[in-house]
């Protein structure tokens, strides 16, 4: 997904799966075209992927995203533990405390250090 995301030109600055402890596990993608093109037309790029993808990633859906801009919250306070580069890594971070805040689980395939 993030490689097609990148293809397509909607290079995320961090792109992982996080669980939210009331609402399950969501791809949460972040990138700076949230804040200039605004999250409607970045949902519509990733639904378009989505879409050309339906015979590899069936079991996700668009209620399974959630976009962001990079200085979001959760973003910020995960760069503070871990950034990776460019590339799409596999890094989980399970069951871990951030600057007082409790991380209960991440997948993370990319985290940029800056945005």
């Amino acid at each position: 997904m993030v490689e097609a995301l990148d293809q397509a030109g909607r290079s995320p600055d961090a792109a992982l799966w996080f669980y939210f402890p009331e609402g399950g596990w969501k791809l949460l993608l972040a990138e700076t075209k949230v804040g200039s093109d605004g999250p409607r037309k970045v949902y519509r790029s990733v639904q378009k992927t989505l879409q050309r993808l339906r015979n590899r990633i069936a079991h996700i859906s668009l209620e399974d995203v959630a976009v962001a801009k990079p200085d979001a919250p959760v973003i910020k306070l995960l760069r503070r533990a871990i950034a990776t580069g460019p590339g799409i890594n596999g890094i989980r971070f399970t069951h871990n405390a951030v600057s007082g805040t409790m991380i209960e689980d991440v997948y993370i395939y990319r985290l940029k250090a800056t945005a």
